[in-house]
C-alpha cells in the first residue's frame, strides 16, 4: 500500500501550523499572570467551550421558533417560550444552588455532568426538530437552559478558588466573559452557516461532541476546585433566607435587574419593530444584522472594560452602568432612528456585561463560600425573571406603540429604578456614618 503523497503531507503540515498558532496564542492569553498555575486558565477555556455550545443551541432554537413564521404566529411562539422559561428557574433557586453548596467536594463532576447532559439533550432536540415534535423539544430546551445556568452558578462559585494573587475578582470575571463572548460569536457564526446549509437539527448534532468533550475536560480541572464539604454543625439556611443577601448585594442586584429588564425589552421590542416594518428606509435583514452586531460589540466592550477596571469599586461600577443605560434609552426616545436603536443596543449590552461582572465580584466578596452557590442561584433566577418580564413588555408594547413611545416608557422605568437605588445607597452610607460616630 502506498503512503500519502508528498503534496498531501505538506498540505497537512501547513494546516496543522495554521491551527496550532492561534491555539498557542490563546493558551498564552488564558494562562497569563499565573492563571495557568491556579486553574483559572483551564476554567476560561472550559467556559469558552460551554459558551460556544450555548451559541449553537441558541441559533438552532431561534431558527426553529422565530424565523420563517408569520409575525403574529412568531409573537405567540415567543410569548409561550418566555413564559415557560420562567418555570425552570423555580428549580434553580431552591434546589440547584443548595445542592451545589452541599456537594462542594464534587464541583468538577457537577460541572462535567451539566455539560454531558446537554450533549445528550441536544441529540434528542435534533430529532425533535427534524420530526416537528414540540412535546420533546420544549422540555428538552428548558432542561438545557437549567443545566446551562447550573454551570454558570458553579463557575461563579469556584472563581475565588482559582484566583491568582495578583488578579482582582472583577478582572478575572472579565477575562472569563471576554473569551466566552468571543467563542460564542464564533459559534453563532458557524451555527448560522450550518443552519442555512443543513438545517437547525444539524446545528444541534454539531453541539453534541462539543458538549461531550467539554464534559471530559471539566473533570480535569485542578483538584483544589473541590473544597471539603462543611460539617453539619448548624442548620443550613433555607433558600428563602438567602434572598436577604445584605444591602450592598441587594442594591447591586436591583441595578442588574433593571438592566436585564431593559435588555429583554430591547431584544423583542426591536425584533418585532423590524419585522413589522417600523424602521423604514432599512432592509429588515440589514437592520437585524446591525442591531445584533451592535449588541455583540457592546458585550465585548463591557468585558474589556471589566478587565481594565481593576482599581474601581464594583458597586460604583454597577450604578454607573445603570445610569449609562438610562441615558442611552432616554436619548433613543427623543431621537429614534435605526442608528439610535443600534446605539442603545450597544450601550445596553455594554451595561449588562460590565454590570454583571461587577455584581459577580460583589457576591464573591460579600457572600461566604458555604452559601455562595445558593446566592448565585437566587441571583440567576431573579435576573432571568427580570429579563423575561422585559421581553414580555417589549413584545406587548410592539403591538400598540411605535419606537419613541416604547423607549419613553422604558426610560421612565430605568430612571425610577436608578433614583430609588441612589436613595437606598445614601441612606445606607448615612446609617453607617452614624454608627461609626
Amino acid at each position: 500500500m502506498e503512503g500519502p503523497s508528498v503534496p498531501m503531507v505538506k498540505i497537512w503540515a501547513k494546516v496543522t501550523r495554521v491551527v496550532r498558532a492561534p491555539a498557542r496564542a490563546t493558551r498564552r492569553l488564558t494562562h497569563a499572570q499565573g492563571a495557568g498555575r491556579t486553574g483559572l486558565g483551564h476554567l476560561i477555556e472550559l467556559t469558552a467551550a460551554h459558551s460556544a455550545g450555548d451559541a449553537l443551541v441558541t441559533v438552532a432554537l431561534a431558527g426553529a421558533l422565530l424565523f420563517g413564521l408569520p409575525v403574529g404566529q412568531a409573537r405567540g411562539q415567543v410569548a409561550a417560550y418566555l413564559l415557560i422559561t420562567m418555570l425552570p428557574f423555580a428549580v434553580v433557586a431552591p434546589f440547584v444552588g443548595p445542592v451545589l453548596d452541599r456537594l462542594r467536594s464534587g464541583r468538577r463532576y457537577i460541572m462535567a455532568g451539566t455539560l454531558l447532559a446537554r450533549g445528550l439533550l441536544c441529540w434528542g432536540m435534533a430529532g425533535a426538530i427534524h420530526t416537528s415534535d414540540a412535546v420533546t423539544l420544549f422540555p428538552s430546551a428548558l432542561a438545557v437552559l437549567v443545566l446551562s445556568k447550573a454551570y454558570n452558578v458553579s463557575r461563579a462559585a469556584i472563581m475565588p478558588s482559582v484566583l491568582p494573587a495578583d488578579i482582582p475578582l472583577v478582572t478575572a470575571n472579565a477575562r472569563v466573559a471576554l473569551f466566552a463572548l468571543v467563542s460564542a460569536g464564533v459559534g453563532a457564526g458557524v451555527a448560522a452557516g450550518l443552519s442555512a446549509a443543513a438545517g437547525a437539527d444539524w446545528v444541534l448534532r454539531g453541539a453534541v461532541p462539543l458538549f461531550l468533550l467539554s464534559g471530559v475536560f471539566a473533570v480535569r480541572l485542578p483538584r483544589h476546585v473541590d473544597a471539603p464539604d462543611l460539617e453539619e454543625t448548624e442548620p443550613r439556611p433555607r433558600w428563602r433566607t438567602v434572598l436577604n443577601l445584605g444591602p450592598v448585594v441587594g442594591e447591586a442586584m436591583g441595578a442588574n435587574a433593571a438592566i436585564r429588564v431593559q435588555s429583554g425589552f430591547l431584544v423583542f421590542f426591536l425584533l418585532f419593530l423590524v419585522q413589522d416594518g417600523h424602521l423604514r428606509g432599512v432592509d429588515p435583514k440589514v437592520a437585524l444584522a446591525l442591531l445584533a452586531a451592535a449588541a455583540g460589540a457592546g458585550g465585548l466592550a463591557g468585558a474589556a472594560a471589566g478587565s481594565w477596571s481593576r482599581s474601581r469599586s464594583p458597586h460604583l461600577t454597577v450604578m454607573a452602568t445603570l445610569a449609562l443605560a438610562t441615558v442611552a434609552t432616554v436619548a433613543a426616545a427623543f431621537f429614534f432612528t435605526v442608528w439610535t436603536a443600534a446605539a442603545v443596543a450597544l450601550v445596553g449590552a455594554f451595561a449588562q456585561g460590565l454590570g454583571k461582572l461587577a455584581f459577580d465580584a460583589i457576591v464573591q466578596r460579600e457572600i461566604g463560600e458555604e452559601v455562595r452557590s445558593s446566592a448565585f442561584g437566587v441571583a440567576e433566577t431573579l435576573l432571568q425573571i427580570a429579563w423575561v418580564l422585559g421581553g414580555l413588555l417589549g413584545l406587548v408594547m410592539s403591538l400598540f406603540v411605535a419606537g419613541p413611545a416604547g423607549f419613553g416608557v422604558m426610560s421612565a422605568a430605568l430612571a425610577l429604578s436608578f433614583g430609588r437605588l441612589v436613595m437606598l445607597r445614601r441612606r445606607r452610607l448615612a446609617a453607617r456614618a452614624a454608627t461609626a460616630t
